[in-house]
């Protein structure tokens, strides 16, 4: 697991080619909120939107989720928690006033970036 990126996976440099080609700015694998430690992959902090670019496999996508055979045990409790962490995440921006935008990696770059730019007013 140390080998996985935490930032810059090739979805989320895809989508932030194709909002930097539209003229937009933004900071990257940034906290939203001050103290916490879970760092969202763009932020736009005056509009306050939170943007995530969620691995189908780490974040149990709906559509391409799999189970590992081998310890499958161990796997299903971590993925799990993983997603538990993503919704408390969610609550907590929501409660504190933000926008938050999740971004499955198999999802179009020019859908996805025009989903971005709807939560920016653009």
């Amino acid at each position: 697991m140390a080998r996985q990126r935490r930032t810059g996976t090739k979805p989320e440099l895809a989508l932030r080619r194709e909002l930097h080609r539209r003229g937009v700015r933004y900071f990257v694998d940034r906290a939203p909120i001050r103290g916490q430690r879970r760092r969202a992959d763009l932020v736009f902090p005056r509009l306050r939107v939170a943007v995530y670019v969620d691995g189908c496999f780490w974040h149990r996508c709906p559509q391409h989720a799999t189970d590992p055979r081998n310890n499958a045990e161990w796997w299903a409790v971590k993925l799990a928690g993983n997603v538990a962490r993503d919704r408390a995440t969610d609550a907590a921006l929501i409660a504190a006033g933000w926008q938050v935008i999740r971004v499955w990696e198999h999802e179009d770059t020019v859908a996805a970036a025009e989903r971005v730019l709807a939560a920016l007013g653009r």
